[in-house]
Formats: structure tokens, sequence, C-alpha cells
């Protein structure tokens, strides 16, 4: 076979290809749009470099009616796509964060991380890391002017959920100064394992089963196995000691992922954590059906939960 050949070497459709020469083609997650004051929320948006050296950035949302007087929660957000498509800077993640910041009335932060394979794990974390410590230490204007970096608050979905579990993981280990990380969301977070549990050993999901299983150890190639702490809660003996007060875990009913989000409600409960923990389960919904339709019913009434968890 030609050293050039375009033969698939790793097959993750709907999401990634990689040839055997070397190219890879990501099959969504790619297109940009600009920030903007969206006319449909008045949320305004602006994007800022957090480490050029390294390519890290980030999109910074301000509420419409946001007042110098009145400083508002801190969220900083990490999307979803399998470690390995999407942006902060796609218009499903810009949608998406415009009805977040508009209905929570909060400075949002969406942490634009690099991506597997060429950036494989724990480079995410790494990235999300370093980004949360720059949204906290002042470093930008509109989170000095408008943010009150004492109501922090972590938020992610799918595998953007893994990263908000093991930043405040980190949060509760290290402990940093300066860190009041009040609560941390979770819609539909990407929590794995070596044994299926609940609906994950059905026929409807085989698909998806095989494809996890495949695409950890592709994001992390130093992964030993599916039961590794930062993909399951469940293994992990310090879990208790997550950074937190609160979490609040959104899971769909016809979501492959959901039996995870209840294991780790249940893992959080029994751990001895002293926080609160509410799973709520939505029939019917597909995997993280509000980013995907932030303006539908079901899409709005998950957010408007989220506005009162984080103002509560």
């Amino acid at each position: 076979m030609a050293a050039n050949s375009d033969e698939l070497l790793h097959d993750f459709l709907p999401m990634l290809r990689v040839h055997k020469n070397g190219r890879i083609e990501r099959l969504a997650g790619t297109d940009f749009v600009p920030p903007s004051l969206d006319p449909a929320t008045a949320v305004n948006s602006k994007d800022v470099e957090i480490s050029p050296e390294i390519n890290l950035s980030a999109r910074i949302y301000l509420p419409g009616n946001a007042d110098r007087s009145k400083k508002l929660p801190l969220l900083v957000y990490f999307h979803g796509g399998g470690f390995i498509i999407e942006s902060a800077f796609s218009p499903l993640y810009q949608k998406h964060l415009n009805h977040v910041v508009a209905e929570a009335n909060v400075v949002a932060v969406s942490v634009n991380y690099r991506l597997a394979p060429e950036f494989p794990l724990p480079i995410a974390f790494e990235d999300s890391w370093r980004a949360l410590k720059w949204a906290t230490a002042g470093n930008d204007e509109w989170i000095n002017e408008f943010a009150d970096r004492n109501r922090l608050y972590l938020g992610g979905d799918s595998a953007g959920g893994t990263i908000a579990h093991n930043i405040a993981m980190r949060v509760g280990s290290e402990n940093p100064v300066g860190f009041n990380l009040r609560g941390v969301f979770l819609n539909c977070p990407f929590f794995w394992g070596v044994d299926p549990i609940g609906c994950e050993t059905e026929e409807q999901f085989k698909f998806w089963k095989e494809f996890s299983d495949r695409l950890l150890p592709f994001a992390c190639p130093i992964v030993s196995n599916h039961d590794e702490p930062w993909i399951n809660p469940g293994k992990d003996l310090n879990v208790s000691s997550l950074g937190c007060k609160k979490v609040l875990i959104y899971v769909g009913g016809k979501d492959f992922l959901k039996e995870r989000g209840w294991y780790y409600k249940e893992v959080l409960s029994k751990s001895g954590w002293n926080g609160e923990v509410e799973c709520v389960e939505i029939a019917g919904e597909e995997h993280v059906f509000s980013v995907f339709f932030p303006d539908g019913e079901t899409g709005m009434a998950m957010i408007k939960k989220v506005a009162s968890f984080i103002n509560e």
C-alpha cells in the first residue's frame, strides 16, 4: 500500500475519520460564527486569547442587562463533542450559550480547549484548568467589571461534562487560593466504564456502546481501561473531595448515557461528599437535547432549571 494511501485508519462516523496518510476529516462541528450582539437574547460576546502560544482561547458572553453595580455569577463552560469535534465558536454553542447567559444572567466563559487526536487527553483537561485559572485571575475587562468571581460555577455537556467534573475534582484536591466554586451542572455527561449498566446492554444502543469503547483509547492513548477515575467516577476513591457543594445533572430518557448520569448521582450520594446532588431525566429526549434545541420547550425548561440552580 502506498504511503500516501487515503484508506481509512479510524472511522468515528458521524464525527470524525482518520486516514492512513494522516489526514483527519472532521465531519461535524467545524462551522465558525463570529462573536456578536445577539438580537434574540440581547447577549453580547467577544473572543479572547488565553495562551496564544498553545492556541488556547475562549468566547466570553455578557447579558444585555449587565450592570457594573450588581456583579453577576461567573460560569466557565466546556463544550461537548467526544473530545474530538466542536468548538466554543460553533453556531451550535453560540446559540446555546446565548440562551443560558440570558436566562441565568451570568457572565460566561466558553473554553476552546484543544481537541484529540492532534492533542490527546489529558491536554483538554490541562487547557480547561488553565482557562479556569485565567478566568478567575482578573485578566479580562468584562469579568472584572461585571462578574463576581466569588460565585463561580462550572458547566458542560457530554464530554464537556466529563471535563467539568474533572476540573471540580482538581479544585477539591488542590484547593487553590481565590476559588469559591459554588456548583457544577452536567448536561448528559459522558462517563463510562468497563462493565455496562442498565440500558447499555440493549440492542438499540449497541452502536453507541461500541463507539464509546473505541473512542476513549483513541482520544486518550495512555488510558489503561474504561474504569480509570477520570471517566468512571465510581472507581475514584477520592470522589468525595469534589470541590463544590451542589451538582445538577440532566439526562435524556432516550440517551444511551443516561444510566451514567444516574450512577454519578448515586456515587456522589454514597461517597461521603458534603454536598447536594440532583439528577433530572427528561422523558423522550436524546443526548444533549438542550444544546441542539435551546429554544425548544424542554430545552428552555432545562435552561430555566440551570438558571435557578445558579441563582438560588
